[in-house]
């Protein structure tokens, strides 16, 4: 014998019989040095593999980003809730206030038409009081105080609960009307009217002149059920946008389901499985990566091209509550590629690799002795799940990635929690495993 050598079950040094754990980490080392030789094996006889997987691997990160985009899409159309939950905040946003009070009042003083009314009012009174110049004088300061009288009430009805409660039913009853705009229809509370995103006022107007009435102002009961548009956004890119909507809108059902099965084929299909699930991990986050900067970049040239007459910060309010959840989705999938990449990565045989789970199954073992000690013994199950390791382990993993596909709208705290979930639940199954090994000689 070599003097090198140790005998199976004994201790490098003076013989001495390995510890459990450290029997059962001999014994998972020896696989995969297996397993490696297994696969440097299949290499050599089948080169012809790695193009084909490294190329779906590559179209299952390019389809992620379009993915995430259609399914977004997608949800904004169909799902009323969520269309709701996009645009109902916009009610309570400062800078979306404070354009529909301007426009709603400038709106109102025109159907007014204050100016004459005041010149008409001055030529009522008797024997020329004001005369024709103290008339023209005091015109401007008239109309001024009725215009911040004006402004004061519709401030007031934009503000309140009421108003927020409106916007909400409102968009939640026109969602139809909406998904019409979206796909160039037309119609409805919210439209796509050329390049333009606009608002239709006309519900605000009413409670407007409502308000105005109850606070003494009689004359705006003379103000007519006016439907005009608020434009919030406006781009030459609103019909490009509006026609690859479309097609999106169509793939959001499929599109998804198509990236995971090429992704899997091409992890499937690769001769060194774990590396190409590392890849599609990280490929697929820094197709996430990708998204992000261009969302930004979008919003950035979309924000320096509104036109003068457009409310800056109404528009980048709008534009940033529709991107919300679009935003929210990447970092999600973003994070869950870096999760499934360091997954792999922790399960391989690189020289990290192994001390991190040295570390974890030592300090599990260590505990395992304590509850020993203590009297606290798995008994028959410790031993079931030590003949059958690999189904527990897999079971878990099948079922978070189950929950996680099923999952309505998952989001970056759903990915970690269920992260750490897996993670307690592989330590759970380690616990129970007594570490004795299956075969007495230790081969």
């Amino acid at each position: 014998m070599n003097p090198r050598s140790t005998p199976a079950g004994q201790g490098p040094d003076d013989g001495a019989p390995l510890l459990p754990a450290e029997r059962a980490e001999l014994e998972r080392l020896r696989r995969e040095v297996a397993a490696a030789r297994a696969v440097r094996a299949r290499s050599a006889r089948r080169p012809g593999r790695t193009v084909p997987a490294v190329v779906l691997i590559v179209v299952a990160c390019l389809l992620a980003p379009l993915s995430v985009v259609a399914v977004w899409t997608h949800d904004f159309v169909v799902d009323t809730d969520r269309y709701v939950a996009t645009v109902g905040p916009l009610a309570d946003d400062p800078a979306v206030q404070g354009a529909v009070t301007d426009r709603v009042t400038t709106l109102v003083a025109q159907q007014l038409d204050l100016p004459a009314r005041v010149a008409q009012v001055a030529e009522a009174l008797p024997g020329g009081t004001l005369g024709a110049h103290g008339a023209t004088a005091l015109s401007g300061p008239i109309v001024s105080g009725i215009t911040g009288f004006i402004h004061s009430a519709v401030a007031k009805v934009v503000a309140s609960s009421a108003f927020a409660t409106v916007w909400t039913g409102a968009n939640r009853t026109v969602h139809s009307s909406v998904v019409k705009a979206l796909t160039g229809q037309g119609g409805g509370t919210v439209q796509l009217s050329g390049n333009d995103v606009t608002i239709d006022l006309a519900p605000v107007i009413a409670q407007v002149r409502t308000q105005l009435v109850d606070s003494g102002f009689g004359l705006a009961a003379s103000i007519p059920t006016v439907h005009t548009s608020f434009t919030v956004a406006s781009s030459g890119t609103v019909p490009k946008v509006r026609t690859g909507f479309r097609l999106l809108e169509i793939a959001g059902n499929w599109l998804p389901i198509a990236t995971v099965v090429v992704a899997a084929a091409g992890v499937l299909l690769a001769v060194r499985r774990r590396t190409a699930l590392i890849g599609a991990g990280i490929g697929i986050a820094a197709g996430m990566l990708v998204l992000g900067i261009g969302l930004a970049v979008g919003r950035t040239i979309a924000i320096g091209k509104l036109p003068a007459d457009v409310s800056e910060p109404a528009a980048v309010a709008v534009i940033d509550a529709v991107l919300h959840f679009l935003r929210q989705t990447l970092r999600t999938v973003a994070v869950l590629g870096v999760v499934v990449a360091f997954g792999a990565y922790v399960d391989g045989p690189t020289r990290s690799a192994v001390w991190i789970r040295g570390a974890c199954v030592s300090g599990i073992g260590e505990v395992r002795r304590l509850a020993s000690r203590a009297g606290l013994d798995p008994g028959p199950a410790g031993r079931w799940v030590h003949r059958h390791r690999a189904w527990p382990a897999w079971t878990v993993l099948g079922v978070a990635a189950l929950v996680f596909a099923l999952w309505d709208h998952p989001t970056v705290a759903v990915v970690v929690w269920t992260a750490v979930i897996v993670l307690l639940a592989l330590g759970v199954i380690e616990f129970l495993d007594p570490g004795e090994p299956a075969h007495p000689d230790g081969g």
